[in-house]
């Protein structure tokens, strides 16, 4: 295992005055052992962020280290780590076990080393009774993990993990993300994970990496991100729903946004706030009330059980104090002071 550390990393495609930015000198250090997830929309630098951890891009500038080495001239191969894509390339002629073995077959590890790993692998990932089994006869899930497989029995030092679940269903990413925190625990290799999905980022983070346009809004545990955002950003793409930001409720004078998320306000019949319900989502054990408070719309989350204003209906809420965000209104960034 190793640490991975990123020194100024800048990412450029093209040269001269016609070059494109993609990644702006970015900074930060994943400790040996840690699973950390970057996360953010289409477009913001993190697949080409990680294809650089990984060797298959080129960096502009700056340092990547993995452990103790400086990597930026080494070959993919040369560097210790093991990848998961979101496309499972599997060998479609050869068995489980033969996909989960060739890298090590063309290691040239010795047979009886190389049966260890694969059936120590596939104990893990619950494969055992499928080694003998073609990729045709496998399900979405069953493939992701044989890919995840042929990661573990090369050993290395990294997993770099892009986008692994996209091509599964809602259940299915569900039951290989547990599948993917129990292996973490069990291995304890430092773990790079994309996704543009910020539940997955919530649910496997240790700490993760927000990336907008190429630039890291914030870098902490899921709970410093949801609780305390570092711009208008991260405060509105980390949460479903998101964050409400608003410009022109009471207290927003002056160049200053405030943010509330859904769950943080409450229905006060008679005081605070005089909103217009516009629309009502039911989910079960909860409701999400989407209301208008002036020419701003915003969302509460509501308790079941707790009758819900009707579209078109007047009421009132409240914003609990101690759970009221702000930020600047013109850099995004958050401030500490009200």
């Amino acid at each position: 295992m190793a640490s991975i550390t990123l020194t100024q990393v800048v990412k450029r495609y093209g040269s001269g005055a016609k070059s494109v930015p993609v990644i702006h000198g970015l900074n930060a250090q994943i400790q040996d052992g840690e699973f950390v997830v970057i996360v953010g929309p289409s477009g913001c630098g993190k697949s080409t962020l990680l294809r650089m951890v990984a060797g298959l891009e080129d960096i502009t500038g700056g340092t990547i280290s993995i452990g103790a080495r400086v990597v930026n001239d080494l070959e993919p191969a040369e560097r210790d780590i093991a990848m998961v894509f979101q496309n499972y390339a599997l060998y479609p002629h050869m068995t489980v076990f033969d996909n989960m073995a060739y890298g090590l077959k063309i290691a040239k590890v010795p047979a009886a080393e190389i049966q260890t790993r694969v059936n120590k692998a596939a104990d893990i990932l619950q494969l055992s009774p499928l080694l003998q089994r073609k990729p045709r006869e496998l399900s979405g899930g069953q493939r992701q993990r044989v890919a995840m497989g042929r990661a573990i029995v090369r050993q290395p030092q990294v997993f770099l993990f892009d986008e692994p679940l996209s091509n599964l269903d809602a259940k299915l990413r569900a039951q290989t993300r547990l599948e993917i925190q129990k292996l973490h625990r069990e291995l304890g290799i430092t773990s790079l994970f994309v996704t543009h999905d910020q539940v997955e980022a919530m649910t496997l983070a240790q700490r993760m990496i927000v990336m907008n346009g190429g630039v890291m809004e914030q870098f902490g545990t899921p709970e410093e991100v949801y609780n305390r955002p570092a711009s208008t950003f991260v405060a509105s793409f980390m949460g479903s729903p998101p964050m409400n930001l608003l410009r022109h409720a009471p207290g927003c004078a002056g160049q200053k946004v405030m943010g509330i998320r859904p769950e943080h306000l409450d229905l006060t019949p008679g005081q605070g706030w005089t909103l217009q319900t516009d629309t009502v989502e039911l989910l079960g054990a909860e409701r999400l009330v989407h209301a208008h408070l002036g020419d701003e719309l915003l969302t509460l989350r509501l308790d079941a059980s707790i009758p819900a204003p009707q579209p078109g209906e007047t009421f009132h809420a409240t914003a609990r104090a101690e759970h009221v965000h702000w930020f600047n209104a013109e850099s995004g960034q958050r401030l500490e002071t009200t």
